[in-house]
């Protein structure tokens, strides 16, 4: 579907550049953030985020490991997930 219509709005300069700071590091545009909230507002019929928390950029490892797996190295997990938490948490060990 093209995109033909147009959402204005007026925010202060600072907090549009240290947000756009943000998305440029995990890769979305200011017009897709807005595009991807405006469908979960109407999906999930009200705001799509709790405005009591925040999420947070991944971090240095983190983005390591993200960028490992994409290029097909690492270990990918297919269990159940309880299974993984247990792994993780020391209880089990991977099975060969």
């Amino acid at each position: 579907m093209a995109k033909t219509a147009y959402v204005n709005t007026r925010v202060e300069k600072k907090l549009k550049a240290d947000a756009e700071k943000v998305l440029e590091q995990i890769g979305v545009s200011t017009s897709d953030l807005m595009t991807m909230t405006l469908k979960q507002v109407v999906i999930q019929q009200g705001l799509p985020f709790d405005v009591c928390t925040r999420s947070h950029v991944p971090n240095k490892e983190t983005r390591k490991t993200i960028r490992a797996l994409e290029a097909g190295e690492g270990e990918v997990f297919t269990g159940p997930t309880k299974e993984l938490f247990d792994m993780l948490e020391g209880r089990k060990s991977r099975k060969a």
